[in-house]
């Protein structure tokens, strides 16, 4: 009976450090999803602001310190295959995210079960 506490005691630690895990998995998809959804508004904004271009304006990339002199179509083309990227990325996080929600469900579930059965040994003990 001792045997069976002490063997769901561990079992409980052991799914609460993982849900801990889960939940810092979760924690660093959520801040990767911000940081793209930061991203794909940057480049939005620069797409829109080359639509208003006229084929005599100049566009400068910053390399460093420097300005360097950049090809329209280059440029534009650049931002459409880095949006494309973001977009791509956002829905690898968007499907990793669920994925980790779901693991989070299901440790959760365990945990929850975990405790009511120690719960029941502590009463059938007494």
């Amino acid at each position: 009976m001792a045997s069976d506490l002490q063997s769901l005691r561990e079992k409980l630690q052991a799914a609460s450090v993982d849900f801990q895990k889960i939940q810092e998995d979760l924690s660093k998809a959520v801040e990767a999803r911000q940081k793209l959804d930061a991203q794909l508004s940057e480049n939005e904004l620069v797409k829109k602001e080359f639509a208003s271009l006229t084929p005599e304006n100049t566009i400068y990339k910053q390399i460093g310190p420097m300005l360097v002199k950049q090809d329209q179509a280059e440029a534009k083309s650049t931002v459409d295959t880095r949006l494309e990227f973001i977009r791509g990325e956002i829905k690898r996080i968007e499907a990793q995210l669920k994925e980790i929600e779901a693991k989070s469900e299901n440790k959760k579930s365990e945990i929850v079960e975990i405790q009511t059965k120690l719960q029941q040994q502590n009463e059938n003990s007494e």
